[in-house]
This record gives C-alpha cells, sequence and structure tokens, in this order.
C-alpha cells in the first residue's frame, strides 16, 4: 500500500478531513480514488475548483486554496475497521495539525469525523453545516461524505458544498442586501434541508 500523503499548506480557505484513506487510495497513493466517490464532482460543481479534478491530479488542489487530510492515515476497506485509540490519537494530531496551519474553514466530510476530532458520543445530535464552536478563529463546518455508500440524494449533498463555498467568498455573516435573490433562496433551502436531514449520517 502506498501512503496517501495530506495536501496541505498553511492559510488554506478550505482543509478537508476524511476519514482515513480507502484500499483504492492506498494503491494508487491519492485521495478519494475510490470508485464512483463523488469528492471531485462535488468540487467541481460546486465552483470550488474550476473544473473536474482526477484523484491522480489531488494536489492540483492547491491551486484553489484547498486541502486534504485524515483523522487517521491508516489504509483500510472501510472506516468501520478502525478503533477509538486510532480515533483518538488522530483527534490529538489533527488538533495540533490545524492550528499549525490556521486554514479559514475545516470542513469535515460526514458527522462521525467531527465527533470524533469533538470528542463526543456518537449518538450525539448534530446538524449539517458550521458549527457553533471554533478553535482559534478556524470554522468548523459538517458536510455529507461524499462516498456512494451514503444515501443521500447527490444535489443534497452539493448544497452543502456549495454553501462551503458560499462562506469562503462572504463569511458566516454576508450582506443580502444587493446579492441576487438566488443566493438567499439557497441559503434558505440549505437550512431547510437541514432540518429534514439532522439525523441522516
Amino acid at each position: 500500500m502506498s501512503v496517501v500523503k495530506d495536501i496541505v499548506a498553511p492559510n488554506l480557505d478550505v482543509l478537508f478531513v476524511g476519514y482515513n484513506p480507502g484500499t483504492k487510495s492506498g494503491s494508487s497513493g491519492h485521495h478519494f480514488a475510490g470508485p464512483g466517490n463523488l469528492f471531485w464532482a462535488l468540487l467541481a460543481d460546486s465552483g470550488l475548483t474550476g473544473h473536474r479534478l482526477r484523484p491522480e491530479q489531488d494536489r492540483e488542489i492547491l491551486a484553489w486554496r484547498l486541502g486534504i487530510t485524515n483523522i487517521v492515515d491508516r489504509v483500510t476497506p472501510g472506516s468501520q475497521d478502525l478503533n477509538g485509540d486510532e480515533l483518538i490519537e488522530g483527534a490529538h494530531r489533527l488538533h495540533r495539525k490545524i492550528h499549525r496551519l490556521a486554514p479559514k474553514l475545516v470542513t469535515f466530510l460526514g458527522k462521525d469525523i467531527y465527533r470524533a476530532y469533538a470528542q463526543s458520543p456518537k449518538s450525539s445530535v448534530m446538524a449539517w453545516g458550521l458549527q457553533h464552536n471554533s478553535d482559534s478563529g478556524v470554522l468548523y463546518y459538517v458536510a455529507p461524505n461524499p462516498s456512494r455508500r451514503s444515501t443521500l440524494p447527490y444535489d443534497l449533498r452539493l448544497r452543502y458544498f456549495r454553501e462551503v463555498k458560499n462562506l469562503v467568498i462572504w463569511g458566516t455573516e454576508p450582506i443580502l442586501e444587493g446579492y441576487p435573490r438566488q443566493f438567499e433562496k439557497s441559503i434558505a433551502t440549505v437550512r431547510k434541508y437541514d432540518t429534514l436531514w439532522t439525523g441522516a449520517e
């Protein structure tokens, strides 16, 4: 198995955090390389990247001030193969990494990833989107996992990736007056789906 290296730099706009590399990523050495993984499509369709990248082009996302890391580095067939000690150790390491790199926004690709990072119980209720706590000015955001195993519709996942894009551009309190009505409608729709899918992982 290849080592799947972090793609990071100081002061990124967004640092995406996955669970751990899957077997396809482990064999290729590239992030989100699994068959049918939607990560690269979501980046392009949301406007976070200017075009759709292939997994082997993963390092090119730095051109858009985006980065990728994982809470655990070990390659496994699935996240269910990770143990509690690995997650605790990974969470501590991720805290240090975020403090060192100081990205504008950290986007956790799944609720359980953020729960592990925040050391919250697996049973804790959590909404998608921007989280209330932050660390030294770094914002935390929870987006749906891009794996095809997820039951969430693609359009719903895309809405959250678009909100990530909006946060990068306008911050947490955009002045909506003067902006297109479409943006206001997008925010309202995301909030509606957030309520409907709060329990979905």
